[in-house]
Formats: structure tokens, sequence, C-alpha cells
């Protein structure tokens, strides 16, 4: 008799020999020697898998080294990809793995400011992670016909089908009764679209650079990051400079993210400590009426005057209506809520698909940040000169502090005008008169990108 010890001895030495012998099992089936064909070698059984005629027999160790050769430390040490030439598709850029690395630090750092410093996060964290994935070696988001982000891409970003339903959902959420009531802060938005055009003659300065060749297309097409407006830069790049879309559309979402950094130190530079402590009176009541009227004078004015605009005013004038009528209020809280985020996600997922080594590491591309950035800040200097210029025949003098929100990431620089004000007067709420500049900003923005189309657009 077996001793109770002895028998779990027997059971354990039974288990492994079953174990050994699946094992050898399994491995002679994906690993068979002999043959063109994979063979099932169960006890020096070769039974050939059915299906598997051309699929080539790999040894322990291929598969081993395949591994090893396949594993993403590799890639990125001993990596090198090619990928299509963006100015000429017949050519091929060489993309080291390392490259890849630091995109994907880049990628890294911009779900940080976004996630731990709050610099908006619906905008950042989804870029970021975007710019993350389409990095990944060999992960193939970013593969034609079958890549998720190049899906994302090639069905909204590219074209100008995800900047319309944005500025339908801006329009449904937005309040132009400011701008109503105090119908001079237009002027502010106007004045901001200075950067703009400014700028198009940075670029011809930029030009002189070794490396650095825009044509006006491309010149347009950069110049509109001024406005701080996501969705006009793809517009306006789609139509005109398609092949630098990417990078503009990287800029002018990262330049509206910034906007609480890139501002407050040129606002309090541009003015005194006494102008940023004047208070606006409150504005008047705003009927129904007027704001039913507006978006529809709004759309008439741009069909007439400024067609190629009209696409974008019309769709903010859409979605600004349906908020107004109230009647429809389920469409209007469907437009700023749900589909506005859902398309917010996947418009930022596709901006982040573009943040690739061979379209953000070249002379140009950094042209095209330091371009943007260049008119971000004059158009919020325009603003609060503007303003200041205003002050100078206005009895009812305005705050200048307003003036910077005459750019058009809404509400961003509307909190930013607020926020700075309150620093030197707590009980100086400027949210509300902010607000009239920074949607005359979407327009205006809107207005110049029409005036580009109309002017160099095939």
């Amino acid at each position: 008799m077996l001793g109770k010890n002895s028998k779990k001895h027997v059971l354990n030495l039974t288990i492994a020999i079953l174990a050994v012998a699946l094992v050898y099992s399994v491995v002679g089936t994906v690993f068979a020697a002999d043959g063109d064909t994979p063979h099932a070698s169960i006890f020096n059984l070769n039974v050939p898998i059915a299906g598997s005629e051309n699929v080539p027999n790999i040894s322990v160790g291929q598969f081993l080294e395949n591994t090893v050769t396949n594993t993403g430390i590799n890639a990125i040490a001993n990596g090198v990809e090619e990928v299509p030439d963006l100015i000429d598709p017949t050519k091929v850029d060489y993309v080291p793995g390392w490259q890849r690395l630091l995109m994907m630090a880049v990628g890294f750092l911009i779900i940080y400011l976004g996630a731990a410093k709050g610099f908006e996060p619906l905008l950042l964290v989804p870029i970021g992670f975007g710019t993350v994935f389409v990095n990944i070696p060999g992960g193939g988001m970013y593969a034609e016909h079958s890549g998720m982000l190049k899906i994302i891409y090639d069905a909204g970003v590219g074209n100008e089908f995800f900047p319309m339903l944005i500025f339908m959902g801006i329009g449904a959420m937005t309040d132009f009764g400011p701008l109503i009531a105090n119908p001079k802060t237009a002027l502010l938005g106007g004045a901001a679209q200075l950067g703009v055009f400014v700028t198009l003659f940075g670029v011809a300065l930029m030009n002189l650079v070794p490396g650095i060749d825009y044509n006006m297309f491309e010149a347009c097409a950069i110049s509109i990051i001024g406005g701080a407006d996501g969705p006009t830069t793809i517009y306006v790049a789609g139509k005109l400079a398609p092949h630098m879309l990417a990078v503009v559309a990287v800029a002018a979402y990262s330049y509206m993210a910034l906007v609480p950094m890139i501002q407050p130190p040129i606002m309090k530079l541009l003015t005194s400590k006494k102008e940023r402590m004047i208070k606006m009176k409150q504005l008047r009541h705003v009927s129904k009426i007027e704001k039913i009227l507006f978006p529809i004078s709004l759309l008439v004015l741009s069909i007439l005057l400024i067609p190629p605009a009209a696409p974008l005013i019309g769709m903010l004038a859409f979605g600004n209506f349906v908020k107004e009528i109230g009647c429809i209020e389920r469409i209007s809280k469907t437009m700023e809520n749900e589909l506005l985020n859902i398309v917010s996600i996947l418009l930022s997922l596709g901006v982040g698909s573009q943040m690739t080594p061979e379209k953000i590491m070249n002379p140009g591309a950094l042209g095209i940040v330091a371009l943007g950035l260049f008119a971000f800040a004059v158009a919020t200097a325009g603003g609060l000169l503007m303003a200041k210029l205003m002050n100078v025949f206005l009895r009812e003098k305005i705050n200048p502090l307003i003036g910077s929100a005459g750019v058009s990431a809404v509400p961003m620089a509307a909190r930013v005008s607020n926020k700075v004000g309150l620093e030197y007067d707590p009980g100086n709420f400027l949210l509300m008169h902010a607000m009239g500049p920074n949607v005359a900003g979407v327009i205006g923005t809107a207005i110049a990108a029409g005036v580009f189309i109309a002017t160099y657009a095939k």
C-alpha cells in the first residue's frame, strides 16, 4: 500500500507527464520541422492542419527571435519606418524609432497639461492620447483603410465635416445677447483679426530662413491660426493647403488650450492698473425676438457679402437659431451637449493623429508653430489696443481687458478676461461683457476665412 505522501507524489508526477505531453503536442503543432505544412505531432502522430497549406514552418528559435524583434523596445532602439513624403507622395521619408519615442513623450506631456494642470482637458487629453497612439511602433492605428485614427481623420478632420458640426454646436451653446446689447464690442472682435492679416507679412519674412518656403495658400492657412479657432483653421487649410492641415490644426488647438498661459502677460503689459479696474455698466435686457432675428440676419449678410464664409457662419446661425426659438429644445440640447462632445473627442483624436515625426520635426513645421504664436499674440494685442483707442472717444469707458477676448476661443478667452479683472478688483465681473467681443471674434475669424477662400481658392 502506498502511503499518503507517496500517492501525492505519484499524482504530481502524473500531472507533470500530462503537462509535458500537452506542451509537446502544442509545440509540435506550431513548430513542426518536417514538410511544407504545419503538422499536429501528438505522440508521434503527424496530422496535417486543414487550411494551413501556405503557412510557413517556424522553429522555436525563430519564434523567440521574432518575438524579440517585434517588441516596442527594439522598434524604438533599432527600427526605421518608411513614410510617404508630405509634398511628393511618390517619395519616402525615413523615421527612426527614437523620433517616435520623442513624439510619444510629447503626447504624454500634452496629457499631463490637460489632466494635471487643467489646460482645457476636453481638447488636450484626447489630442495627447491621439499623439501617443499614432506613434506606437507597429501599432497600425493610422494604417490605411483599417487604422482607427486614419478612419477618424478621413471621416471628418481632413475635410469640412467635423468643423461644420463644431460650429453648429458652438452656435447652440452661444448667447449672442451680450453682443446685441453692446454692439460696439464687435469692433474688438474685428480688431483681433489683426493677428490673422499681420501674420501674412510674417510668413513672407519667414521665407528668408533657409529650408522654409511658404506660398500664399500656405500663408493663409498659417495666419488663420491667429483667430484661435481650430475648426476654422481646419476649414481653411482643407481648402487652400491640405498638406499643411496636420501641423496648422495642432498649432491652432494647442494655442486655444494655452489661452490662460499666453494671454495674461500680454494683457498686463499693454494695460495700466487703472484701466484694468474700470467697471462697466450692466448690460441691457435683450428680447427674445432680437435673439431670434440675429442669427437669421447674420446668415443673410454672409450670403450676400461673403458667400465662402456662409457655410461656417450658416452652421453657427443654425445652431443658435434652434437654441433661441425654444420649440425644439431636445435638438438644441443634443447639439450643444452629446453631439458637440462626441465630435470634439473625435476631432481632437484626429488632430493628435497628425503629431508624427515627419510632420512635426522639420523646419517648415517649426516655422508654423512660431508664426501661429506670433499671430495669436498680435490678435490679443489688437483687441486690447482697439479698446484703448475706443476709450479716447467714449464717455462710458470700456475695460480694455475684454478686448483680449476678441480672439474666437469661446468661452476660454472671455473667462481669462474676467479672471484677470478679478485679480485687481474682486467685485469687477467682466465675463458677460467679454462674451460680446468673444462671439464677435468667432464671426470675424469666419469672415477672414471667407476672404482668403474667395481670394485664393480655385
